[in-house]
C-alpha cells in the first residue's frame, strides 16, 4: 500500500508484537524490514534471569537475527554468534524460518561487576574483542554461507554494517533498540517474567539499497568502503536516493521502536509518507526451542562410557539442561550401559 496505511490493516496505532513487517519504497530505490519484539523477547530473557547490561546485549542481538533472517525462505535457518573475550564471551541467536526463535547468552558475572565499577556498560565493550560470524543454512540439499566479522570495539549495529560492505555488498543502514518497559495497569495481572512487572521489548528496522542500476549500487559501495566511518557515508556528494534513506532511517529514536502503541506501519509512514511507502503481508515470530529428549538422548550416546560416567550426579543420574531454553531432564544411566 502506497501513502497512508490503509485502516484494514490498522485499526489503532497499537503496534502488534513479534512481528516482521517488510516494506519499500520505491522513489528511494530501497526495500528493507520493521521487527518488533515484545513477549518472544522477553520469554528468552526472564527464562534466564540475565542482569540488565546483558539483557539489553542479548536483546540487540536478537532484533538483529531477526532482522537478518527473516529474508530466508520457507526451512531455512539463520545463526547469529559471538565469540569474544569480553565479558559476554558468547551469544548465540537461532531463527529458524518461517518465525521460530531461540538465544541465549554466556558472560562473567565478575567482569560485568568490574565494568559497572568502571562505569562503561556500553555493547561494544562488554563484547571486547572477538568476531560476529552469521550463518546461513537453506537446507541440505545447498551448501552453508558463514560471513564472519571481526569485532574490535564496535556495537552490533556497526558490525551489522561492516558485514554488509564486506560479504553483502549491499548498502545497509541498520537501527536496533532494546528497553525494559513498565506495563499499564491493564496488563500488568499476571506477569510473571521480568523484575517488579517490567517486560523486556527491542525493535529494529533495516533498509537496503537495492537499484536497477547496478552502478548506482556500485558507487555507493565505493563509497562506503572509505575509512572515515560509516556516519561519514551519510553525508552529501553521494547518491541523493540512498542519502535521503539512510538519514531518514537513522533519525528513529529508540522510543519509536519500542513503543507498544505505535504499530510498524504507523512508524514508516512518519518516516516515509513524503515519499510513499508500500507495506507487505506481516509475519510472526515467536520463542521456539528445538531441544527435546530424543535429541539429547542421541547426543549423551554419541560420548564415551567414561564421559557418561563422569555426567552422573549425586542423585544417581545423568542431567542435561537446554542452555537456550532452560528447560531440565534427566536420564537413567542404565539407558546407556552404565
Amino acid at each position: 500500500m502506497a501513502g497512508e496505511p490503509s485502516s484494514s490493516r490498522i485499526v489503532s496505532d497499537r503496534g502488534k508484537d513479534d512481528s516482521i513487517v517488510p516494506f519499500a519504497v520505491t522513489p528511494l530505490d530501497v526495500r528493507g524490514r520493521v521487527v518488533r519484539l515484545g513477549p518472544a523477547l522477553d520469554r528468552i530473557l526472564s527464562q534466564h534471569n540475565y542482569p540488565p547490561e546483558i539483557a539489553r546485549i542479548t536483546g540487540e542481538a536478537t532484533a538483529l537475527t531477526v532482522l537478518l533472517g527473516s529474508s530466508l525462505k520457507t526451512d531455512g535457518r539463520f545463526q547469529l554468534q559471538t565469540r569474544t573475550d569480553g565479558v559476554v564471551s558468547m551469544i548465540v541467536v537461532d531463527f529458524e524460518a518461517p518465525g521460530h526463535l531461540r538465544a541465549y547468552a554466556r558472560f562473567d558475572e565478575s567482569g560485568l561487576e568490574t565494568a559497572r565499577i568502571g562505569g562503561d556498560v556500553s555493547t561494544a565493550t562488554l563484547l571486547g574483542t572477538g568476531h560476529l560470524a552469521l550463518t546461513i543454512d537453506n537446507g541440505p540439499t545447498v551448501s552453508r554461507y558463514q560471513g564472519v566479522v571481526a569485532l574490535q570495539g564496535q556495537n552490533l549495529e556497526e558490525a551489522a554494517h561492516q558485514y554488509f560492505e564486506q560479504s553483502e555488498q549491499i548498502p545497509t543502514r541498520v537501527r536496533l533498540a532494546v528497553g525494559e518497559l513498565m506495563p499499564g495497569p491493564a496488563e500488568s495481572n499476571g506477569k510473571t517474567g521480568g523484575g517488579q512487572g517490567q517486560s523486556w521489548r527491542a525493535g529494529g528496522i533495516m533498509v537496503q539499497f537495492l537499484p536497477d542500476s547496478p552502478e548506482r549500487q556500485r558507487a555507493v559501495q565505493r563509497e562506503q568502503a572509505t575509512p572515515e566511518g560509516y556516519e561519514a557515508k551519510s553525508e552529501p556528494g553521494g547518491d541523493d536516493a540512498w542519502n535521503e534513506a539512510m538519514a531518514l532511517t537513522g533519525s528513529v529514536e529508540d522510543h519509536e521502536l519500542l513503543d507498544p502503541m505505535l504499530s510498524s506501519e504507523r512508524l514508516l509512514y512518519r518516516l516515509f509518507n513524503q515519499r510513499g511507502v508500500t507495506v507487505f503481508e506481516t509475519a510472526e515470530v515467536r520463542h521456539v526451542c528445538r531441544c527435546d529428549r530424543n535429541r539429547i538422548v542421541d547426543m549423551l550416546k554419541q560420548f564415551s562410557q567414561s564421559d557418561l560416567k563422569d555426567m552422573v550426579g549425586d542423585d544417581g543420574r545423568i542431567g542435561v539442561t537446554c542452555e537456550f531454553c532452560s528447560t531440565a531432564r534427566d536420564f537413567d544411566p542404565a539407558d546407556f550401559g552404565l
